[in-house]
């Protein structure tokens, strides 16, 4: 695999990406891929994903939303990092050996924003979509224990509304301690280090509110060559969000189920069955569906 640094634009907006190609001429398929919730384009969690892909002759291009990383500035929101993703693709179009274009998302809104891209960007053929968000209030509202957690921050919300208009800014917050929730395993996985301290870590609470309005699942009718790798009782991102997107999806589609294990411990638990059928869903639908197949697989059991 080689290794590139690259730049482009988006909205005027210089963005940092990490362009991977195959040691040797590949299928002419491009890959892109914007990061998970809060994650940057060099965590060390993509890299056996990217092999894998640049091995089959993929390139891949991931890259630091706006905002984040080595990106110019921005701030957390979904609807400029689908802008910054759809730029990406362009960006993949201008390489001479690039027919055909893919999105991978893994994590949270990494994952949700695929089945985005796939649904609004008609350049882009097949998604896979990895332990997605599908409905970004209900996520927010899953991570507080109890009725008096959600409303207490609606509550805050709202108030920071009131004070954007009355006083010209809002609160800042930190995005995975005050707008997402971190589980016990968040706390405690590693499988992060590399980049979390890199990550900001104060956002305008106002970030808040497009969350709530993210909604991957009301779009993904819209997507057909779906792949959804989901893990059994998810802690993290709802298992049912990624069933959700699935039964949403148009065939051809795929929902790979991970059992008896956890949101963080099965990237790497599961990696050498997982990947390869995600690399094996690019080979046949990189350049447009192929068939009618609904299929479920289960993994783990």
């Amino acid at each position: 695999m080689n290794e590139t640094s690259v730049e482009f634009f988006s909205e005027g907006i210089r963005i940092s990406g990490i362009l991977r190609t195959p040691d040797r001429a590949g299928n002419r398929g491009g890959i892109v891929q914007g990061p998970g919730w809060l994650g940057l384009k060099d965590a060390q969690l993509y890299l056996p994903y990217h092999e894998a892909l640049t091995a089959a002759g993929f390139t891949v291009l991931i890259f630091d939303y706006r905002g984040f990383g080595d990106s110019g500035p921005g701030t957390l929101s979904p609807s400029d990092q689908l802008a910054d993703l759809s730029s990406a693709v362009t960006f993949l179009s201008t390489l001479d050996d690039i027919d055909h274009v893919g999105v991978f998302g893994s994590g949270g809104t990494g994952g949700g924003n695929a089945v985005l891209l796939a649904a609004t960007d008609r350049r882009v053929t097949c998604a896979v979509s990895q332990v997605p968000v599908a409905d970004g209030a209900d996520w927010l509202r899953r991570m507080r224990e109890t009725d008096d957690e959600w409303q207490t921050f609606l509550a805050r919300l709202d108030a920071d509304r009131v004070r954007r208009v009355l006083v010209g800014r809002g609160a800042n917050v930190h995005p995975r301690e005050e707008i997402m929730i971190p589980s016990a395993e968040r706390r405690s996985t590693t499988v992060k280090k590399d980049v979390d301290g890199r990550i900001p870590t104060a956002v305008p609470l106002a970030a808040a509110d497009e969350i709530l309005a993210y909604q991957p699942a009301d779009v993904a009718s819209r997507v057909s060559g779906l792949m959804v790798v989901a893990v059994e009782d998810d802690l993290v991102t709802p298992t049912d969000h990624a069933e959700v997107l699935f039964e949403a999806a148009a065939a051809p589609k795929k929902l790979i189920m991970q059992h008896n294990t956890t949101h963080y411990a099965a990237y790497g638990q599961y990696g050498d069955i997982v990947i390869p059928l995600i690399v094996a869903w690019f080979e046949r639908h990189i350049g447009g569906s192929q068939g009618s197949d609904v299929e479920r697989v289960e993994v783990g059991l």
